[in-house]
């Protein structure tokens, strides 16, 4: 189980990626899991709360997920 410290030092890497690159969360957990070797499963259980929901945010407005409420594009 990994320790808030770890959650929160890794949180910050992959905010620090997707503000320098285009990459979405995802796509920046997964290159951050390339360039270490990190598995994808340990990955997961890195994932804080405040990630989690902006990677669901960024899902539903991509189309990945459905959304709960309905929005009008505008």
């Amino acid at each position: 189980m990994p320790t808030k410290d770890e959650m929160l030092k890794f949180s910050m890497h992959i905010e620090d990626f997707v503000a320098r690159t285009d990459y979405t969360y995802l796509e920046a957990i997964a290159e951050h899991c390339k360039q270490t070797g990190l598995e994808l499963e340990v990955a997961a259980t890195l994932i804080t709360p405040n990630l989690k929901s902006k990677i669901q945010e960024q899902a539903e407005r991509n189309n990945l997920l459905k959304t709960k409420n309905s929005h009008l594009p505008i």
